[in-house]
């Protein structure tokens, strides 16, 4: 065992540092290969299991200088920019238990670590969810999902995950703990820690533990599924907005991606309807009309079939891409979304906050693509991609004028850099 690690034993007990290199897991070895720059590997994976814990590591990292990249289950690692050289990779992943259920507040407490799989079937108990959608639901970690802001289609109706948030603990570099909001939402002076936190990409410290508002499950659920041709998807998706109808879940697909899940030909519009039976009967047969009316070809989906397709749609969308294959984060104005989804291989765009989540065959793609994002005020960020792509492509394509503001706030937070060094925008 070497200095590190023996130095982190004596926190954690030695069954929990993992090291050499050689000791941990392919999986896991493949992960953070992506995930950094560097040649030489990391000295240790060390897995503490309290937050206490949590922050003697982080105090000893920025005493002795030790490059930290934090993580989960490693699900989401190799999101972002390329790590600057790591000396200690410190997953939350045991740190993982449930605080606190509200369950007359709607609203839960739980450690960072907890998978999201896990504490949606704890809510469901109670008859509640937590409305997020995340990628690899089964591997993410709460933590993950909140600095990767990663949302998913229920952002249709519940908004970002900076919309659910509701208290957050933090362990700063210097190892000390801190902690902002509550159980209800408050307004406060100073920074904004929940939001500033949330997609920061583990920059700027490590969240320990978050609280959420939570939801009750829905008495009754159906989806409709509209393809055809691409002006024919806009209009509808167009009156859709413009209507009463209030669907949870909306989005644009691809052809390919129409085609390889068997539901027709031409751009797709996938809608769900989550309330009681009636009103989700009523929802349905309108927008199934709406979109009849304008050439489309529609089923809706309820029950087990319902479940089904939205379990494979996302099994296919979030597959493990191919090292041929880049996989991208776009943000724009729904208006020109389906202009897009016809030049990827995999693509689908959410109907209201037109962010969107690609899939295309070489980085000259991505540099069109960007360009047509930006031209249109929007964006599109890489998020997994081949190293020797990512290390002189711009990975997050930022142009706006806030990287000034990004540094000093990166020199607040974390004056050593030793959280994540080049992960995020501007090399930050």
């Amino acid at each position: 065992m070497n200095a590190i690690a023996s130095s982190l034993a004596s926190v954690v007990r030695e069954e929990n540092v993992v090291c050499p290199w050689e000791n941990i897991e392919p999986s896991q070895q493949e992960c953070i290969q992506k995930a950094i720059s560097s040649p030489t590997p990391p000295s240790c994976l060390v897995y503490p299991q309290t937050q206490a814990q949590l922050a003697t590591i982080i105090a000893a990292a920025n005493q002795k200088n030790w490059r930290v990249l934090p993580c989960g289950n490693l699900s989401k690692l190799d999101w972002g920019g390329l790590i600057r050289g790591v000396d200690i990779v410190v997953s939350s992943a045991k740190v993982n238990r449930l605080i606190e259920h509200a369950v007359g507040d709607l609203t839960v407490t739980v450690e960072a670590g907890m998978k999201y799989a896990d504490l949606q079937q704890i809510l469901a108990k109670s008859r509640q969810f937590l409305a997020l959608d995340p990628v690899a639901p089964d591997l993410a970690t709460i933590g993950g999902i909140v600095a990767t802001s990663d949302t998913g289609s229920w952002r249709q109706r519940y908004g970002s995950v900076r919309d659910q948030l509701l208290g957050i603990t933090l362990v700063r570099a210097d190892g000390q703990i801190a902690k902002a909001g509550g159980r209800v939402v408050k307004n406060v002076a100073g920074y904004d820690l929940m939001k500033l936190f949330t997609g920061s990409y583990g920059t700027l410290g490590l969240i320990s533990q978050v609280t959420f508002r939570v939801y009750p499950l829905p008495e009754a659920s159906a989806t409709v599924v509209l393809t055809g041709k691409v002006e024919a998807i806009a209009q509808t998706t167009a009156t859709l907005k413009r209507s009463v109808l209030t669907p949870t879940q909306g989005d644009l697909l691809c052809a390919k991606l129409v085609s390889t899940l068997g539901l027709g030909t031409g751009l797709g519009l996938i809608t769900r309807f989550q309330s009681i039976n009636e009103s989700v009967k009523e929802q349905a047969n309108r927008l199934l009309e709406i979109g009849q009316g304008l050439g489309l070809s529609g089923t809706i989906y309820t029950e087990a079939d319902e479940s089904h397709l939205w379990e494979t749609l996302k099994q296919y969308m979030y597959a493990v891409p191919t090292d041929s294959l880049i996989t991208c984060k776009i943000g724009v104005t729904p208006a020109i979304a389906a202009e897009i989804l016809p030049q990827v291989e995999i693509g689908l765009i959410h109907i209201s906050s037109g962010l969107g989540w690609l899939q295309v065959a070489n980085e000259n793609q991505v540099l069109a693509l960007r360009e047509l994002c930006q031209s249109h005020r929007g964006f599109l960020t890489i998020l997994t991609a081949p190293a020797t792509i990512k290390e002189h492509l711009d990975v997050w394509g930022y142009t706006g004028n806030a990287l000034s503001l990004m540094r000093r706030i990166k020199q607040q937070f974390d004056s050593q850099n030793i959280f994540s060094p080049g992960r995020f925008v501007g090399g930050i």
